[in-house]
């Protein structure tokens, strides 16, 4: 399984800042906002990960994830010159899925809580696997319906009368046929390859398996100012609360084994003292009591 985390857009709803750097380079409380997808997809097995962004971003986002190495994953990266929706993802990435099965991420999406998405990569076989999320405001996002059953009947993007109050967060599994869906759909009429349009093609070929989130779960669209402010100030509760973080990377990598406890340390003898090197400190420690080798 494979992973793109879109990260691409003008980023015009959080107009200034995105004058400075990239939304998903924003801070989400103490870690750059596409840390949090990016530790979501490494929690559930993906070590192949493609970044896609706009041609000034790159260098960024390239500076901050380099190749992925030092987690033991593989990072690369496309340029997305003009953003013409999501599912154009899979035409700028074509080369890089190949003819595996892929997960797309949009790099502005936020999750906390259980366990919803390893099981689904784990179980995932063919088809498409998406999710759905209970809303007060369905409009504002693509909105599932179900039948009496509980199976999904229909998608609709933005409804002004939703059919329900689940909308689909920013997280799509899929087969490899995705790349023939994708070069098969139509621009919208605001001139977009909707991921809707390709939702909508599993499910009229009855391929499309709806995943209701859990209640324990937590979603966060952290696409404007406000619901930034929001989603940081969630963040910091939870990991004051709890004593954990959300959102890193290193943890993830060493909990998966996909870099050693020696690889974590060389890892954090190269941070500057600070608070997130300071619970990554404290992580290690843990780590050992629990192996009981003493150190």
């Amino acid at each position: 399984m494979k992973a793109i985390i879109l990260a691409g857009g003008a980023g015009s709803r959080l107009y200034p800042l995105t004058q400075v750097s990239s939304k998903q380079l924003q801070a989400v409380f103490d870690k750059p906002m596409i840390y949090y997808p990016l530790t979501v997809l490494m929690a559930s097995g993906v070590r192949e990960l493609c970044v896609i962004s706009t041609p000034d971003d790159l260098p960024r986002y390239r500076r901050l994830l380099g190749d992925g190495g030092q987690w033991g994953i593989s990072v690369e990266y496309r340029e997305q010159a003009k953003p013409e929706g999501i599912a154009q993802a899979f035409l700028i990435a074509g080369d890089f899925i190949g003819s595996d099965n892929v997960i797309l991420m949009l790099g502005d999406n936020i999750f906390s809580g259980g366990d919803d998405f390893p099981r689904a990569v784990s179980s995932f076989s063919d088809g498409a696997t998406i999710f759905a999320y209970h809303v007060k405001d369905p409009e504002r996002y693509g909105v599932v319906e179900f039948d009496r059953a509980g199976k999904a009947i229909s998608i609709e993007e933005k409804p002004q009368h939703p059919k329900s109050s689940y909308a689909v967060p920013g997280v799509y599994i899929y087969d490899n046929t995705v790349l023939d869906i994708a070069r098969n759909i139509k621009p919208s009429a605001r001139g977009e390859l909707e991921i809707t349009d390709v939702n909508l093609e599993y499910l009229k070929q009855g391929k499309l398996l709806v995943h209701r989130l859990s209640r324990g779960f937590a979603w966060l669209d952290a696409g404007t100012s406000t619901a930034l402010h929001e989603a940081s100030s969630y963040i910091e509760a939870i990991e004051r609360r709890q004593g954990i973080k959300i959102g890193c990377p290193e943890e993830a990598a060493l909990v998966r084994g996909f870099i050693t406890i020696d690889q974590f340390h060389a890892l954090i003898k190269n941070m500057p003292v600070c608070e997130y090197s300071d619970y990554l400190r404290g992580v290690a420690d843990e780590w050992h009591r629990l192996q009981g080798d003493g150190q």
